[in-house]
């Protein structure tokens, strides 16, 4: 994940008050003495075909009785995938966005309430009293996130981590973590078929699924990028993060057969001088678009104007030959839209005639 944003700390809604204040006693209590009473459990609706669904995720088994219909996804990346599965109308609640939503799913985001644009307090999500919880990052649902995920399902909460953020990855340090391995698309798909199965839609995940690979097979067909190098910058200016091997940047380059300038590191996003990055010298630098508001250089006008102005990167070659290809946060973390990333990639290395 890009740098960690602000939690925003707004008080319930009021008209679940009275609900809240009993979950959030909970909460406050499990916060206080590592544990609590469990509320009711079973989703609306009782037992259904299919149900109930059990998964093995993140080293935990999650079951659930029900497909949920009150369901909060607590990322970005989590929302667009439920909302590419068509499930819009089971959607209460989203927060945490780096990004205006995926083409397509304009009219779907907008039926659902989004309680934060950055990482909502543990109230907000409660006061929708959810009967599902979703992820896209181990620091969502964790230590300094919204609540972990034996809180949440201490309360009666059942709650999934996206696997592209565990599988292979140690998030034990400090910074967005690091990969052991690189990352492929697999874990996104796992992440598709899941939360399909969980909402009683497995069809339609491997639909989407089909869909996906299908555009990386068609954007890489025609292209040989071995002698292109890649610089990936997500965000800050001062101190930018930049894409280490292994993450969904990673699946980019490797798809396009491309070299990123910084693969020696297997952090996630180190935060690197720009004195190393002129030494390092990108054929064409991949930036990070973004409208959150939470580090400097979110934009990639912003981006483009330090890279054009500073002493240390204005005459890098990417930078004198206007080689910028910009990408949405999504596109750079691991999600659906990492596939987007590949598409933009591929076509930018096809216009500066990079892309063999």
């Amino acid at each position: 994940m890009s740098p960690e944003t602000q939690r925003d700390l707004v008080p319930p809604i009021a008209s679940t008050v009275r609900r809240t204040a009993l979950l959030v006693a909970g909460l406050v209590l499990l916060n206080a003495c590592g544990g609590g009473s469990t509320t009711g459990g079973a989703a609306p609706g009782g037992s259904a075909a299919g149900f109930p669904v059990t998964l093995k995720n993140c080293g935990r088994t999650v079951t659930v009785d029900a497909a949920p219909r009150h369901a909060v996804s607590l990322n970005q990346g989590s929302t667009e995938i439920l909302l590419s599965l068509g499930l819009a109308d089971r959607l209460a609640a989203t927060a945490t966005w780096t990004d205006p939503v995926m083409k397509g799913l304009e009219k779907d985001e907008a039926t659902v309430d989004r309680i934060a644009g950055n990482q909502p307090s543990s109230e907000k999500v409660l006061a929708e009293e959810p009967d599902f919880v979703s992820a896209s990052f181990e620091s969502t649902l964790g230590k300094g996130g919204v609540a972990s995920r034996d809180q949440f399902e201490d309360l009666g909460v059942p709650t999934y981590l996206a696997p592209s953020d565990c599988v292979g990855k140690d998030n034990s340090g400090s910074g967005d973590g690091s990969r052991a391995e690189p990352l492929t698309m697999d874990p996104v798909y796992d992440e598709v078929r899941d939360l399909a199965k969980v909402f009683g839609v497995p069809e339609r995940g491997e639909k989407l699924v089909t869909s996906l690979r299908g555009r990386i097979d068609r954007a890489t067909a025609d292209v040989d990028a071995s002698d292109a190098t890649l610089l990936y910058w997500f965000a800050n200016a001062e101190a930018p993060y930049l894409a280490g091997c292994c993450g969904a940047p990673g699946v980019i380059t490797g798809e396009l057969g491309a070299k990123n300038v910084f693969d020696d590191t297997h952090e996630e996003w180190p935060q690197i001088n720009w004195e190393t990055v002129a030494d390092r010298n990108p054929d064409v630098l991949v930036i990070g678009d973004l409208t959150r508001k939470s580090q400097t250089a979110e934009s990639a006008e912003k981006k483009i104007e330090f890279l054009e102005t500073n002493p240390a990167t204005r005459n890098l070659d990417a930078v004198r030959h206007k080689r910028y290809v910009l990408l949405s946060g999504q596109a750079m973390n691991p999600t659906i839209r990492t596939v987007e990333g590949v598409e933009r990639v591929a076509a930018g290395l096809r216009s500066f005639g990079l892309a063999g």
